[in-house]
Order: C-alpha cells, then structure tokens, then sequence
C-alpha cells in the first residue's frame, strides 16, 4: 500500500518536501493556513506596482534546478532565471559607493580603487570563503547534524582539516578587522551576517563562506520576480500529484504511543504515515504538539532579527540604483546592539532597497517608475509598540535616502504598503517576527538548531528555517533535502 504524507505549509521548504517525497513514492496531502503557495515567497499588487512580499535574493539556483531534474521536467518549462553582473551596490554615509561585481578580479578591483584595498586580500578572502564553503559549509548543508550516521558518511576529517581557529573562537568581525584594513571593507563583510539574521559582533568567523555565494558563485533574477520560484516549485508538485488544500489551518498533530497518526482540522481527522512540518518549531511544539515543555527549550536559543519591510511605488527612475542595494549605517555596532542587546529602535538603521523593475521595466510597475521594497533590520517582537517604530522607522529611512540619493523620496512615493514583525509572524507564523528562527550567534549555534526530525515521536519531521540547517531560500530547499533523505532511510526507500 502507499504510505501517505502529510506536509503542513507550502513555504519553500514545504513545497520542495512535497516534490521530493512525491518522486519517492509517498501520496502527498499539503496543507496551507493562506490561500496561496509559496509562504514568505509571494508578492502582491498594489495600485499599477507590483511587488514581491518576501526574500529578494536568489542565489544558487541548482537547488531548485535539482528538483526539477530529479522530475524529468525541464525547468525553463517553469522558470527562467539571469546571472547578475553586480551582487549588491552599496552606499556609505560619506558619499562612498561599492559596485559589488560578481566577478572576483572585478569586485577586488573595485575596492583597491574606491577605498584602497589590497586587490590581493580580497581574491584571497574570497578564494578562502569558497574552500570554507566547500569543505566545511556542505557538511551542515547537505547533512543531518544530529544522525551518528552522519560521521560516517560525511568527509569530517576533509572539514576538521579545514577548520581555522577564527572560524570557532573568533567573531564575523574580528575575522574580517584582522584581514582587511578598510573600516568599510569590514563592514561589507560583516553584513553577510544578516544572511541568516545574526549579529557580527557575535557570530562565529565561519560565517565568512557566505560571500563565497555572492561573489564567486553569483546571484541571479528569476524572471517575473521571486514569487515565479513559488510558482514554479508549486505547479512542479501539481503535476506530480501533490493534492493541495489552501484556507487549511491545521489544529493539532496527532500521535499515538509516541507514533505520528496523522493531523486534525476542524474536529476531522486526515490519516498519514509521515507528518512533515514547515511551520515555526516552537509553534510546532506550542500549538499542534500541546508541548509547552519542548516550546519552552525552543526558546532557550536567541532568536534570529525581524525586519520591517516598506513597499514603495515610486514615481520616478533612479539609474544610479541597482537590483539590490545597501545604505549603511555609520556605526554598524550600535545599530547591532539596539538588534540584539535592548531591542529597540535604532536612529541610523542599514537600509536595503530592492528594484525588481531594474531588471525588467514596464513589467512589475509604469515605465519610468519603480517598485521599491525597501527593508531594515529590527529586533524580534517582544512587545514594542510597532505603530510608533513604523513611523520613527520611515522618517529615519527618508533622511537617510534623501541624504545619500540627494532627492526628496517622501513626495514621489504614489502607494506604501507596510510589513512588520508582528504581520510576518500573523502571516508566516514565525515565532515573533524572527524571520530565521534562532539566530547564529554563538560559535555551536549550528549545533543548536532543531533537527530534522523527531526523536520522541516516530514520522514527525521538520523543515524550514527554523530548524538545521537554517533560513533563507537556500538552506531551506536544503533542509527538505536532508529530511526527504531521513524519511526514505527510515521507510527504507531507495531511489
């Protein structure tokens, strides 16, 4: 007989486990609390300006050129994707301004001419970030860091070997502060700890394979925006059967002798041999488990930051801008410590910006106009009055916008949309807004994330940024990954 799944949210994660375990032979019935695919990843129109809502950044598109692979179905059937020549332009308060170009030699290039850097130390910094990457980064990426199996089958003495006292002991920052003599340069780098919502001030060195992605590896744009890689994995899972049930939230999940019987929506019972759950960990535990015991160890790990999340259309073309770009703030330490340390608003907040219609005019907004999606870094929710930060946030955002774009910002934005912590929390169903999960500051923080799986309770399973290996889209599609693997080695499924 057909063994039976049940996946609880369609975010990425969730929709690459149901494409996975589709292929694997399992009979999959998808559950989802909105009436779309695609969790974080979607968008919305408003007006004549179309925008996406969630991750803005795409990188490493074999993860998903995998599943389509292990589908026979040709990807451009479903999603179309170009490399980027420039990964992130970015703007410091006196008057600086980076071309973060894709191409090593170039990006080593531009800081030896913009702020006087050593081109030799970035090629370096970078040829060090892609050897951390490859051996060591895959080994959390592609593995269950919580399986005896995994020292087996993983190349551990390649990563041991690897392995750098700084990546342990020392922070992002001390790492970056000892390699580079720029106090900008340093600053670029520590900023790939808001990759995975952390602090740079405190998380480990090893942090430092993330620009191997940006800047080796390259990032790209998914034609149509990034809700087209929702659109894609979720018509992909359709074909392959997936039956998908949207305005579906489920109530409890349900168990029996410490064994997985299936989930209950609305007093009805829907049977299942495997229960995959992509929803936030701890409201796993809290509210479809009934286990406030376990919610509560949950909450022992610092979470990840928020962010607050403006939507402008803007009523204007501005060429000097990119696809992405980076407004830093001027001290990078207190804004991190009003992050993590009292939680509150900061004054000079780091603002990204985000362009969609510079990769494709006239498609997302009126020719000669943008959709700006415009981002800053917030503590977690804990109860701030949110109403007030929005508005302390938005004219912070402006001054700094008009002081660096030299233009009055407020009078050309036509429409504004608003997303805070307490709305990615209501929406998602992330645990205060933390749109991580647990962040990664602490050198064994990795260690700490929630496995894939259950160890009480036999076919419950966990995917997501909340748990191994973390968030952002992919590590995400490589948790569903490394769990798809668990389940079929638990049912004894080969492929």
């Amino acid at each position: 007989m057909q063994k039976k799944a049940i996946i609880i949210g369609s975010g990425v994660a969730g929709l690459a486990s149901a494409i996975r375990l589709s292929l694997s032979g399992f009979e999959i019935t998808l559950f989802e609390k909105n009436n779309y695919p695609g969790g974080k990843l979607t968008g919305f129109k408003k007006g004549n300006y179309f925008f996406d809502a969630g991750p803005s950044l795409f990188t490493q598109p074999e993860n998903i050129e995998e599943l389509f692979n292990l589908a026979n179905e040709p990807i451009s059937n479903y999603l179309e994707y170009d490399a980027q020549a420039i990964s992130c332009k970015y703007f410091y308060e006196d008057g600086s301004i980076i071309n973060a170009y894709t191409n090593p030699q170039d990006f080593a290039n531009e800081l030896k001419t913009k702020l006087g850097e050593d081109a030799s130390k970035v090629i370096s910094y970078l040829k060090q970030s892609e050897k951390t990457y490859n051996n060591i980064g895959t080994i959390f990426l592609n593995y269950s860091l919580h399986k005896i199996a995994t020292l087996f089958s993983a190349p551990i003495l390649k990563a041991l070997k690897a392995v750098k006292p700084g990546f342990l002991f020392g922070t992002l920052h001390q790492l970056n502060a000892k390699h580079f003599t720029n106090k900008k340069t340093v600053q670029l780098f520590d900023r790939y700890a808001t990759f995975n919502g952390s602090n740079p001030y405190k998380a480990p060195g090893m942090l430092s394979l993330i620009p191997h992605l940006d800047n080796n590896i390259g990032t790209f744009y998914p034609k149509g925006g990034m809700i087209s890689i929702a659109n894609a994995l979720y018509k992909l899972a359709v074909k392959l059967g997936v039956k998908f049930n949207f305005n579906c939230l489920v109530d409890k999940i349900i168990t029996e002798n410490n064994k997985v019987k299936g989930v209950s929506i609305n007093q009805e019972i829907f049977y299942a041999d495997v229960v995959v759950s992509n929803m936030d960990v701890y409201f796993t535990y809290k509210q479809l488990l009934k286990d406030d015991k376990k919610a509560k160890q949950i909450l022992k790990q610092e979470r990840s930051s928020s962010a607050l999340i403006f939507y402008w259309g803007i009523k204007k073309s501005f060429p000097q801008l990119e696809l992405h770009n980076i407004f830093f703030a001027t001290d990078y330490k207190k804004e991190f410590d009003s992050l993590f340390n009292s939680k509150t608003i900061y004054n000079d907040p780091t603002v990204y910006v985000n362009i969609t219609a510079k990769c494709e005019p006239g498609l997302h907004c009126p020719k000669g106009k943008e959709n700006w999606f415009v981002m800053v870094n917030t503590p977690a929710n804990t109860g701030q009055n949110w109403e007030v930060y929005q508005q302390q946030y938005k004219k912070n955002i402006i001054t700094k916008l008009n002081k660096l774009l030299q233009t009055d910002i407020e009078p050309l934005i036509e429409v504004e949309e608003v997303l805070s912590p307490l709305t990615i929390e209501s929406k998602t169903k992330s645990y205060m807004g933390s749109i991580y999960g647990t962040s990664s500051n602490g050198k064994l923080a990795a260690f700490y994330r929630h496995p894939n799986f259950s160890k009480a309770i036999k076919g419950l399973y966990f995917v997501g940024g909340s748990v191994h290996p973390g968030g952002g889209i992919p590590l995400c599609l490589q948790s569903a990954k490394i769990t798809s693997k668990i389940i079929e080695e638990d049912f004894s499924i080969k492929i």
